[in-house]
């Protein structure tokens, strides 16, 4: 782990204010790599390595890097205390306060598992399944998911974005996914008005030791399960889940696809390969692999 700014030295800045540290805000204490490898790196786990860094500018970078010069096993977490240059889909910053949230990358490698790569484009709609799933038990935070890969909770009877993840391929024949989680922001503090965290969202847990074990811990049992069925989004119930919990469907949503192509209609289902299929006004149905989606009123 690299050291705080602030935590050797001199405890006063060069104005005489205390310098910011590990311990500045109180509400916020930063994680304790140990405990977590303790808890989560053990005989027959996926995971095989956890760092914390306290600062970087993306842990998916960092990871992708990592893991081009084979450097890491599959199952290397990276958690870092502050990103200031974290990114989410078509290059959005991605930033927040100090211990404020959860940035976490892991590595996988579905294909030494017997997965084809043609489904590796699930594994962003598992990693939400899997987040979801662990907000839901171990914070009491209902969370949507919004095609592809927006995590939502409900504030003030609002849907706002909490949290984000985002697919890199390592260049070593594995991916490196990426979250980002809003924990403890309040309202001053939201990059964007449409922006939540789980404080806002009324969650009954904002440690973030306990609420990172329970997401590596879900991401570990939906990941197996799914690479058990070689990857089949039906067999592994993958595909039935993320439908369940998908805001996105039913709606009327925009697609703003590539090339600057726009469609408006119906979210109606999740084809087999985890694109959104959207029911036109024409009568037709196109399925949808990327873009951005908006969704247009409630469902």
């Amino acid at each position: 782990m690299t050291t705080p700014p602030g935590a050797s030295g001199s405890p006063l800045s060069g104005n005489g204010e205390p310098r910011p540290g590990r311990w500045t805000d109180l509400d916020r204490p930063p994680l304790n790599a140990a405990a977590l490898r303790r808890a989560l790196v053990r005989d027959g786990s996926l995971w095989t390595a956890l760092d914390v860094l306290d600062r970087t500018g993306s842990t998916n970078t960092d990871l992708v890097a990592r893991a081009a010069s084979g450097a890491v096993p599959e199952g290397a977490v990276l958690v870092a205390e502050e990103q200031d240059a974290g990114r989410g889909r078509l290059d959005r910053q991605w930033s927040a306060p100090p211990r404020s949230g959860l940035f976490v990358s892991v590595l996988l490698t579905p294909g030494e598992h017997g997965v084809p790569v043609e489904r590796w484009g699930w594994l962003p709609l598992l990693t939400g399944v899997a987040v979801a799933t662990a907000l839901s038990s171990a914070a009491g935070v209902d969370t949507a998911l919004k095609w592809p890969n927006d995590l939502l909770v409900t504030v003030d009877g609002e849907e706002r974005k909490a949290g984000g993840i985002l697919a890199e391929a390592s260049g070593s024949g594995g991916v490196v996914i990426g979250i980002g989680l809003n924990v403890s922001l309040r309202a001053d503090e939201l990059p964007v008005p449409s922006a939540g965290s789980l404080t806002l969202a009324g969650a009954k847990l904002l440690d973030r030791e306990p609420v990172l074990r329970a997401v590596l811990r879900s991401l570990e049992r939906w990941y197996r399960q799914w690479c058990a069925a070689a990857g089949d989004p039906g067999v592994s119930r993958l595909q039935e889940t993320y439908a369940a919990g998908c805001a996105t469907l039913g709606r009327e949503v925009r697609a703003v696809l590539p090339g600057d192509r726009e469609m408006v209609g119906k979210a109606v289902a999740l084809d087999a390969d985890g694109r959104l299929v959207i029911a036109l006004p024409s009568g037709g149905r196109e399925a949808v692999g990327a873009g951005d989606i908006v969704h247009l009123r409630p469902a």
